[in-house]
């Protein structure tokens, strides 16, 4: 059994690290990563992943 996460909680998780500034690095990066990017998609997952993405931000820079 694998323990791969899904895209959706992979791009979660992108968004938290802050490592990613925006959806479309997260779309990137997931596509990189092997996971279909399009499955981000739709405006409040994308509004919950830019508000994650800017408070992983806000946290870094504190």
């Amino acid at each position: 059994m694998q323990n791969r996460l899904t895209a959706l909680e992979r791009a979660f998780e992108l968004a938290r690290s802050g490592e990613c500034h925006g959806t479309d690095e997260i779309r990137k990066r997931l596509n990189s990563e092997g996971y279909s990017g399009q499955q981000v998609t739709g405006p409040t997952l994308l509004r919950q992943l830019r508000e994650l993405c800017a408070k992983a931000r806000i946290e870094a820079e504190a």
